[in-house]
């Protein structure tokens, strides 16, 4: 600024804070007034002003952000998520997106307050919250690296009482153990004491034969009858006549006067045979959202193994693929066998299914997963339309469970349903249904999404 430039003692100072001079100059004054506006000026003005202002200020200056800015959010951040967010943190930082599911999972265990150590009373346990436990471990797995993950599921152990229900058979007997307590349990699985492992696997078993009294015999029933329905033969016993095909078979020959149709050539079902008719291919995802749905294809897995007509293979896989398909005797091997959490490669598990299939035509893959893939999409597609041209039925089921639908990635859905494989929740009920119509070469009997 230049000249000397003294306010109008009679006049507030408003809007831009622009002083009328008593001498003229040679340009513009544009230079805004940082000084305090409480009143009206009255001495000589002959540097910047310096001091807080009470007011806001509507002229052409900006506060310029310290240089550092970006290195002091990053410390209130990291103080935020260690502190855990108390009224008395001091941060003032609010998380959001992933730093808030971070928070979230982080509270979830040592809470805001400080657990309770062990040997003092718990508020935290299984009972109900089992599938909430299931949900957190998948989730520390996806936003903390793997050291930091064992340490939080040994500290899961110990804070929710993780430890001494697996110990304690007494208490393991009084618990309802559930599909979401062995998903829970093979969660924990690396992270679990040599000691406690035999009792897990107790519990997993009982589990397993639990479902397999409740599904096996429907199961092979109804597939059983889909098999004989699938073979046809031109000389059917009488109860074995297929009367539709006869019929669709048949319709040149009928004869208007009678009204009737001759059936010169009979359509029937085949009998029963103990030679391999079909192949079914079960691609489950282990990512730990999927627990649920990879304990019940394991049993079915075991299910369909145990009948001669069907020969099945069970691929599980994360970023990597593992086939357990000589262990299907017995489902609790399996399901030890497996390793919940981590990523998702859909096109390279189908790529290994694909690699293992003899007879495209009497063969089924059913891939169980939510969709989320981590490897090539366009791959994945290519895979199953080749899949689909050679032959094989191919089946995409979001859950295998009884827990409705998922979270899943609606784009991959799309994209299958329009290559004529559309994705669905599938309750373990209808699975049975969902294999026979597949078998037969039948529609899909999908639920309605309502």
């Amino acid at each position: 600024m230049t000249g000397r430039k003294t306010a109008d003692k009679t006049g507030d100072m408003t809007g831009d804070k622009t002083v009328r001079t008593t001498e003229p100059t040679t340009e513009p004054t544009t230079e805004p007034m940082t000084g305090p506006t409480t009143g009206p000026m009255t001495g000589p003005m002959t540097g910047p002003m310096t001091g807080p202002m009470e007011g806001p200020v509507t002229g052409r200056g900006t506060v310029s952000e310290p240089v550092d800015a970006e290195a002091v959010r990053e410390r209130l951040r990291r103080w935020r998520l260690v502190l855990g967010g108390d009224p008395a943190d001091g941060t003032g930082h609010v998380l959001c997106g992933r730093d808030a599911a971070m928070d979230g999972a982080l509270t979830a265990l040592y809470g805001r307050g400080g657990a309770p150590r062990a040997g003092r009373d718990r508020a935290a346990g299984l009972g109900a919250s089992a599938p909430a436990v299931a949900r957190w471990l998948g989730d520390i797995r996806t936003y903390f690296p793997s050291p930091v993950v064992q340490v939080m599921q040994r500290d899961a152990i110990d804070r929710l009482g993780l430890a001494t229900l697996l110990l304690e058979p007494e208490m393991l007997q009084a618990v309802e153990a559930d599909v979401h307590l062995v998903g829970t349990l093979l969660s924990l699985n690396e992270a679990m004491p040599d000691t406690t492992r035999e009792t897990a696997r107790a519990v997993v078993r009982k589990v397993v034969e639990d479902l397999e009294k409740r599904l096996v015999t429907r199961t092979r029933a109804t597939l059983s009858g889909a098999l004989d329905r699938s073979a046809r033969t031109a000389r059917p016993r009488p109860h074995d006549i297929d009367w539709n095909r006869t019929i669709g078979a048949n319709l040149k020959h009928y004869l208007p006067e009678y009204r009737t149709v001759v059936p010169e050539r009979l359509v029937g079902y085949g009998r029963a045979s103990r030679s391999v008719r079909k192949e079914i291919v079960l691609c489950v995802d282990q990512s730990g959202s999927m627990a649920a749905s990879l304990v019940y294809a394991s049993v079915f897995g075991a299910v369909l193994a145990s009948m001669r007509s069907i020969g099945t293979r069970l691929v599980v896989f994360d970023t990597a693929v593992a086939d357990l398909t000589d262990q299907l005797d017995d489902p609790v091997d399996v399901l030890f066998g497996t390793r919940l959490g981590g990523g998702t490669d859909i096109n390279r598990a189908l790529a290994y299914c694909q690699s293992r299939i003899t007879r495209p035509a009497d063969t089924v893959v059913v891939l169980i997963s939510d969709l989320y893939e981590g490897g090539i999409r366009e791959e994945m597609l290519k895979r199953v339309a080749a899949m689909q041209a050679a032959g094989v039925r191919f089946v995409t089921l979001l859950a295998l469970s009884d827990e409705g639908t998922p979270a899943y990635d609606r784009e991959h859905a799309a994209a299958l349903a329009a290559l004529g494989a559309p994705a669905f929740a599938c309750t373990p009920d209808l699975f049975p249904e969902v294999m026979a119509a597949a078998i037969e070469g039948r529609p899909l009997p999908i639920p309605d999404a309502g």
